[in-house]
């Protein structure tokens, strides 16, 4: 009787330095396609570190000759129903807005392509270190579709005409020229990117020539607190202003209008 083979995880998480766990995608053979299984994991390790006050940073990266190709289209095209895309778009945004939410900072580490969905991770980081053998695209436009979930993303890292360049064109971009069509950073945020060497591409050297890792936290949390949304009750309040203001001054006998100090005649000229 053979033994059971062992199936290997999707999402591997390994601590690379004290304080500092590198999750990595692992399905090489798919080019780390982002399945359902790997959104699952993802989420749970993001979770599990969110509650770890031991995790200091968090290194995103992918075995293999790429960190990500998007979407495993196998999966989506195996089922193809409105129900299983819905809940797989559903789960990918909410991986992508618990990066976002993640107390400790996020490094992105791209040795290779990362494509749609792959992009649209590397934007959701707070940080990302290229190789110089790097290279992105957001080629859903070249299979009909359109990178519509990358698009938020990466518009909010990148200028709005390169944004759009690689959207409508789905052209690869190598690290270099990434790195050049990033946003200007605001003033306390630091870099939002490098491009090292494939040599020293390892990420904890990339780590180490960043900010300091306390100086990465405090940066993220000033900038959460910046990021508060008005709240509801205030908003349906500035709505309900808005919509009972009252309405000019109208003179239906002289078919003219008064707004204030100036009357304006409704007849055609």
């Amino acid at each position: 009787m053979n033994a059971p083979q062992s199936i290997e995880a999707v999402v591997l998480r390994e601590e690379i330095d004290p304080g500092v766990v590198r999750l990595t995608l692992n399905r090489p053979r798919q080019y780390n396609a982002i399945s359902q299984e790997v959104l699952a994991a993802l989420q749970a390790e993001l979770h599990a570190i969110a509650k770890d006050d031991a995790v200091r940073v968090v290194v995103i990266a992918g075995n293999g000759p790429a960190l990500s190709g998007g979407h495993d289209l196998k999966e989506m095209m195996a089922n193809r129903t409105e129900a299983f895309v819905g809940e797989l778009f559903d789960a990918c945004s909410r991986v992508m807005q618990t990066l976002q939410a993640l107390p400790q900072p996020v490094i992105a580490r791209v040795h290779g392509t990362a494509t749609a969905a792959g992009c649209q991770l590397v934007a959701a980081c707070d940080l990302a270190i290229a190789s110089e053998q790097a290279r992105f695209a957001t080629s859903g436009i070249n299979l009909g579709l359109f990178c519509a979930t990358p698009a938020v993303p990466l518009s909010r890292n990148v200028a709005r005409k390169h944004a759009f360049e690689m959207l409508f064109t789905g052209e690869f971009i190598d690290a270099g020229r990434a790195a050049g069509h990033r946003q200007a950073a605001p003033r306390g945020r630091g870099r939002q990117g490098a491009v090292l060497p494939p040599d020293r591409g390892a990420a904890r050297r990339g780590i180490r020539r960043s900010e300091p890792l306390d100086h990465l936290q405090h940066a993220r949390r000033r900038r959460r607190g910046r990021r508060r949304r008005v709240p509801r009750e205030a908003q349906a309040e500035l709505a309900l202003t808005w919509i009972n203001r009252p309405a000019p001054p109208c003179d239906n006998s002289k078919n003219r209008v008064s707004t204030g100090s100036h009357t304006r005649s409704l007849q055609p000229a």
